[in-house]
């Protein structure tokens, strides 16, 4: 069977869902717009997917083809005010999981919970927070996956070679800052949709 989108093979380790409609459609929608990926999918039943740089409405676009094509189960953390019937059936589907700002207990521990708890799990989240340029991207996705004790695997959209480029994944050591600084290291030479809204300001201790 002929891959010009050099499609990467999934461990049953990882989360999935979709069919072969999903697949067809975020297949097409990546060949249309000339993408294609580079490298491998790690085999963890649990982790942080970070997709960078973040500067368009265009990287949703792109995202949600990566998950039709590779019918991978995603998750992402909301508002628990979002979670209400009948939209919280919905959200759930989708990889919804509630998260009460609101409560003593603070987010990224309501977030380590679940992780720990879930079986499997692939949160799938942007560093950056927002499309706008940003001095220093948000390290909660960090602090998560160093208490938790799960990897980042970084995946990045570059525009330049319209190549989704996965890897490598990453241990999160409790020095928050040179793993950031790493990180934007590894994204230095990825162009997105926008180049001047990328940030990436290393801070040496």
């Amino acid at each position: 069977m002929d891959d010009s989108l050099n499609t990467p093979k999934l461990s049953a380790a990882v989360p999935r869902i979709g069919n072969a409609v999903s697949h067809w459609l975020g297949r097409t929608v990546l060949r249309m717009l000339g993408w294609k990926f580079v490298g491998e999918f790690p085999a963890y039943k649990k982790m942080i997917l970070a997709v960078a740089p973040h500067t368009s409405n265009w990287d949703f676009v792109i995202g949600i083809a990566v998950a039709f094509t590779l019918r991978l189960k995603i998750s992402f953390f909301g508002k628990g005010s979002l979670f209400i019937p009948p939209f919280s059936l919905l959200l759930r589907r989708w990889g919804g999981i509630p998260i009460e700002r609101s409560r003593s207990q603070g987010v990224v521990e309501q977030m380590v919970q679940q992780i720990r708890t879930a079986e499997q799990i692939i949160l799938c989240l942007a560093p950056e927070g927002t499309r706008s340029r940003q001095k220093n991207w948000k390290t909660g996705f960090l602090h998560i996956a160093h208490k938790a004790d799960i990897p980042v695997f970084l995946v990045a959209f570059d525009y330049k070679k319209k190549q989704i480029e996965l890897g490598p994944a990453r241990k999160i050591s409790d020095d928050i800052q040179t793993e950031l600084n790493q990180i934007y290291r590894h994204y230095s030479s990825v162009q997105g949709k926008y180049p001047a809204n990328v940030a990436t300001n290393i801070i040496e201790p």
